[in-house]
């Protein structure tokens, strides 16, 4: 009289197995097709922002981008890309080709501590071709005009300096072209 509910019983519980089984993979391909939850963020924080304007202001003649990836700026073996793939610069001023001028850092507090990498950084860019200003605090406009031309030497050749600033806490800035294709 038992017997004949016991195959009855393995294949409810086989079936209630393969239930499970689906229900699990269903759940967790419903993860990986978009229910993961997203929002929208600023492109830029208020200090980028304020960065942003000021070089809009100071140099009318230049197109300023923003948060520019890596490898927008370098060139380099595939296997030597997982170096920069990820990096993103701050801002990169151009002349109106399009031809990169200078590459700009607006440091903040998560700089602290990470001298090394802001270096790692620095070097990467100065390897491609590149000058960085680096800056603690958003400049007034003299002070940004200022800083480019004193990286300049004054028979026009390019520079690379570095220089102090009290007002804004220890800024370096390095430049690389002359300043009138700003």
């Amino acid at each position: 009289m038992k017997l004949p509910f016991l195959p009855v019983l393995v294949a409810l519980l086989a079936l209630v197995m393969l239930l499970a089984v689906v229900a699990a993979r269903l759940k967790r391909s419903g993860r990986q097709s978009g229910s993961v939850v997203l929002k929208p963020r600023s492109v830029m924080t208020d200090r980028e922002q304020a960065m942003y304007w000021r070089l809009k202001e100071t140099f009318p003649g230049s197109v300023v981008l923003a948060q520019v990836a890596f490898s927008a700026l370098i060139a380099s073996a595939r296997e030597h890309r997982n170096r920069f793939d990820r990096k993103v610069a701050d801002f990169v001023l151009c002349d109106p080709s399009m031809k990169v001028q200078v590459v700009i850092e607006l440091d903040d507090a998560s700089h602290k501590g990470r001298e090394r990498r802001d270096a790692a950084r620095e070097k990467l860019l100065a390897r491609a071709g590149y000058k960085l200003l680096r800056f603690a605090n958003v400049p007034d406009q003299d002070d940004l005009r200022a800083y480019l031309q004193a990286q300049l030497p004054t028979d026009g050749r390019a520079a690379s300096s570095r220089m102090t600033s009290s007002r804004s806490g220890g800024v370096k800035a390095t430049r690389s072209m002359a300043l009138d294709e700003l």
